[in-house]
């Protein structure tokens, strides 16, 4: 079965990865531009923003992080980003999703798996539309981070804002618990318990402050949220 048309951009400075990529992609039927640096790449993904862009971590010049954090700052849109790297630390990945990024792949990896998510990320944001997502009386402005519930500024810690953008954009649709784990912390959660925390510190502030929660536990699937309004 042959995906969907998707265009894509890939900023990846390894020559060899990049001709592979094309391959790659050129069989699943889709259009996809490269850049071999930081700064190009930003200029070509703000002058026509591609449907899903997959930006490696370790560019010459103006890194991976730099890239995405100027591109939520500067483009009209939300692009949506899928970062490549070699790094796996838990640290490494959540300075990639401080910075904008949307979904996080460790090298080496699976082509499959790359097309898979460049999919999911393009469903996932429709891309094009606009930073801010509304739920009921929840906004979330994306490329901004700024949240606010019935006009009220809520403060998250960074894995909670995490986890409350994963059920913005996966909203009316529940997400099992494995599906948010792998969300935050890919391969690699915590060994305990890694959502209770997290989830408690989210409703604290999404709910506990308001008449009507808006996180529910749907017991023996996951967790959704439901319009207040």
């Amino acid at each position: 079965m042959r995906t969907p048309a998707l265009r894509l951009l890939v900023i990846e400075d390894n020559a060899a990865l990049r001709c592979n990529l094309e391959a790659a992609f050129s069989e699943a039927g889709l259009t996809v531009d490269f850049a071999a640096d930081g700064s190009s790449g930003l200029q070509a993904a703000l002058a026509d923003p591609p449907d899903v862009l997959v930006l490696d971590l370790g560019l010459p010049g103006l890194d991976g992080l730099r890239v995405c954090e100027r591109l939520r700052v500067e483009a009209d849109r939300h692009v949506p980003v899928l970062m490549l790297t070699a790094r796996d630390a838990l640290d490494d990945k959540l300075a990639g999703f401080q910075s904008g990024a949307d979904d996080y792949l460790v090298k080496p990896f699976a082509t499959a798996e790359l097309l898979a998510r460049c999919l999911a990320l393009s469903q996932r944001h429709r891309a094009g539309t606009s930073h801010v997502m509304r739920i009921g009386t929840l906004s979330i402005d994306r490329r901004s981070g700024h949240i606010e519930r019935a006009g009220q500024v809520l403060q998250l810690p960074d894995t909670a804002r995490h986890l409350l953008l994963a059920l913005v954009e996966a909203w009316p649709r529940t997400l099992t618990r494995s599906e948010l784990v792998e969300r935050i912390w890919g391969d690699a959660p915590p060994e305990s318990d890694p959502l209770r925390t997290h989830l408690y510190s989210l409703r604290q502030v999404l709910d506990r402050p308001f008449a009507v929660p808006m996180l529910k536990t749907i017991h023996g699937v996951g967790f959704r949220l439901e319009a207040d309004a």
